[in-house]
């Protein structure tokens, strides 16, 4: 969504994020729990804020936490505070980051990082609406709204038995999937023009122009890491090919290895006037044959077929 200050940091073009982005709209004027879910790189840390710049609690603190960065032994202390003894080295009261966010909004990213026991502890929380830290004898009341984000799959962690069921179903009040960025259409060319832009005015650097192939290697590569990742690519474009021509050969090595790969698995297109299959397969078996001088076996393996399967190919055309 162009030009609207609570995604002010989200930049799209594309119609499947920008309808997104108006449920994330509509979802931030409300106090439901609310999921993020997507690929890593998507954009899950943008919206959390977004959800809390759009409510009611936008003046009230705003408390990001990895779930990531926390020992198993350490998280139940960061999340819910502790008295000081309450362990070795707890040389202090810890108020814990749950009562930082009190009035505020709390985003738990990486929530499927939590050990089980930790989970149970913050499932009370989420029922209760109090916080008891390690060593303290009275809970006390905290108001805080909940945004949890993950990059897995929650539901497949539960038949797994590494999820708590009745967490799941508390935090995916309101679910919110974001699309990775090889499904915003239009956005890769866009976002990259726009990222390449930024750095090269921090740097003060001219833009590299890139070559009508080297865009299309671009736009065919999966983005693992999506925007993330494309981001990271403009900055190495601009830094190392300032002012210059930019081709295939220039691109990272994941990009051009995507591209090799594409082309190695897809040899043929189909001609307008179609094709004799037979014809086709029975040559392929006598180019395999002869490329590795009759041996069966590793003619096979050059068809990606078993070797069972191959034989049963040679009888079917009578090939000797």
């Amino acid at each position: 969504m162009k030009d609207h200050s609570l995604f002010s940091q989200i930049w799209t073009q594309s119609p499947v994020f920008e309808a997104v982005l108006r449920s994330v709209q509509i979802v931030a004027a409300t106090e439901a729990t609310t999921l993020i879910l997507g690929e890593s790189g998507t954009g899950k840390e943008l919206v959390a804020r977004a959800l809390h710049d759009g409510s009611k609690r936008r003046d009230r603190p705003y408390v990001a936490v990895n779930c990531a960065t926390f020992s198993e032994s350490l998280a139940e202390s960061q999340l819910f505070g502790h008295k000081r003894g309450a362990f070795t080295g707890a040389h202090a009261d810890y108020e814990g980051q749950i009562r930082s966010a009190d009035g505020g909004t709390l985003f738990l990213d990486e929530i499927a990082e939590l050990s089980l026991p930790v989970q149970a502890k913050l499932l009370r929380f989420l029922e209760t609406g109090e916080v008891l830290g390690l060593g303290e004898s009275q809970s006390r009341p905290v108001d805080v709204r909940l945004v949890a984000a993950t990059h897995r799959d929650l539901a497949k962690m539960v038949e797994q038995g590494r999820f708590r069921a009745d967490l799941f179903y508390r935090l995916q009040v309101v679910p919110i999937e974001l699309p990775p960025l090889r499904a915003r259409q239009g956005d890769i060319d866009w976002l990259l023009a726009r990222f390449m832009t930024e750095f090269a005015e921090r740097y003060t650097l001219h833009l590299p122009r890139l070559t009508s192939k080297a865009r299309g290697v671009i736009r065919r590569h999966p983005w693992p890491g999506n925007v993330r990742e494309l981001r990271n690519l403009a900055e190495r474009l601009v830094v190392l090919h300032a002012g210059k021509s930019v081709d295939v050969d220039n691109l990272p090595h994941e990009l051009r290895a995507t591209e090799a790969m594409e082309s190695t698995t897809r040899r043929f297109d189909l001609p307008e006037n179609g094709i004799d299959l037979e014809a086709v397969e029975s040559d392929l078996l006598r180019q395999a044959l002869a490329r590795t001088g009759g041996n069966k076996s590793r003619a096979a393996r050059l068809l990606n077929l078993s070797r069972d399967t191959f034989l049963y190919r040679l009888k079917k055309f009578s090939i000797q």
